[in-house]
């Protein structure tokens, strides 16, 4: 079905006829918006679906799933109409190959939105080990085969000379989290690539650089958590001496309990992820249907709940939300009141 079919049809009748044509016959049309995705962006999500419904009373609060930017992106792309949702929370940019299994299953209309910042950060308990990590200590301790070897080191002075023969146990996120994936970007691929042979190795052979840089070790060195960030946090509150891996505003909500990790002499936070001077430092995103806009009663209005959450003050900032510098704000303000089509020709 068309855009054109799509935004043509607004009265309620005719939207509810229209997700019933696309498939959405199974349970009918919705009355409430439903967002997919990460668990990262999901308390954030979720203030804006409380502050909607407080403000607008006609309005069913939005359902805010927290499964994981990867598995959210497979539901969100699996195709248009009631039994599929109309945005999914990011805490990457959806890749090329997720914006064509989009088109595939006819999700052709996409409406990108960064709502602010947030940062990968490495965090212990207090009292732990202190360590100053850099991004070629975190990939020779977590990648499965560093520099295309099997990965051998058992202790942080195995991994760094200056670091304490403490074992290595690092809580972090799943490969369906877009933590994991920012991880692998930000920190990993950086740590791989300080080695030449790595570093020439993506041009010549991109898939098995890939492999060599991104994949980690399955030996129990790093636990794969889950995407409920609060478990990583009990899990080093009970062992001092193991590391997490999460989204900055946990650990600015757990200021109390942890203490953030330097990278490459930076500390994570508030003000060096908003100028990018922290190595973690990343863009958070909805991803809205655009065919859901007339036939999902609230999503317009969610988007623009949104727009009016994330400047500096405001409720997203107030919930540990890094916010986003002045013209990023301004340009997709105005993607949120215009809902302008993403182009995935730039997606990676």
């Amino acid at each position: 079905m068309t855009k054109k079919s799509f935004l043509t049809f607004t009265t309620a009748i005719a939207a509810s006829a229209l997700l019933a044509a696309c498939g959405g016959g199974q349970g009918g049309s919705r009355d409430q918006v439903r967002a997919v995705g990460s668990s990262t962006v999901y308390p954030f999500a979720k203030a804006v679906a409380d502050s909607l419904a407080k403000s607008n009373p006609s309005f069913k609060s939005p359902i805010i799933e927290g499964n994981g930017t990867g598995a959210g992106m497979k539901l969100f792309c699996k195709g248009v109409g009631a039994e599929h949702p109309d945005i999914e929370n990011a805490s990457r940019r959806m890749k090329k190959s997720e914006f064509e299994d989009c088109v595939k299953n006819g999700v052709d209309k996409i409406v990108e939105i960064q709502v602010g910042l947030d940062g990968v950060a490495f965090a212990e308990a207090k009292g732990g080990l202190s360590l100053k990590l850099t991004p070629e200590d975190v990939y020779k301790a977590l990648a499965a085969n560093p520099y295309g070897k099997p990965n051998t080191t058992k202790t942080w002075k195995d991994v760094n000379p200056a670091y304490p023969a403490e074992p290595i146990l690092v809580y972090g996120p799943p490969s369906t989290s877009g933590t994991r994936d920012a991880l692998k970007e930000l920190i990993l691929m950086k740590g791989c690539n300080s080695n030449a042979e790595m570093k020439a190795l993506k041009d010549s052979d991109k898939e098995k650089h890939e492999t060599i840089c991104g994949e980690v070790r399955g030996d129990g060195a790093y636990v794969d958590s889950g995407e409920n960030d609060n478990l990583i946090v009990q899990k080093l509150e009970a062992n001092p001496k193991a590391i997490g891996i999460f989204g900055f505003s946990y650990l600015e909500e757990n200021a109390d309990k942890l203490v953030g990790l330097p990278m490459n002499g930076v500390m994570p936070t508030y003000a060096a992820i908003s100028d990018f001077s922290y190595p973690g430092a990343r863009p958070l995103y909805i991803y809205v249907k655009a065919a859901h806009l007339d036939a999902i009663k609230g999503l317009r209005e969610f988007v623009a709940e949104w727009a009016k959450s994330w400047g500096k003050g405001g409720l997203l900032a107030k919930q540990g939300m890094v916010v986003a510098p002045d013209d990023v704000q301004a340009k997709n303000a105005k993607i949120a009141s215009e809902f302008s089509l993403l182009n995935g020709a730039d997606l990676k």
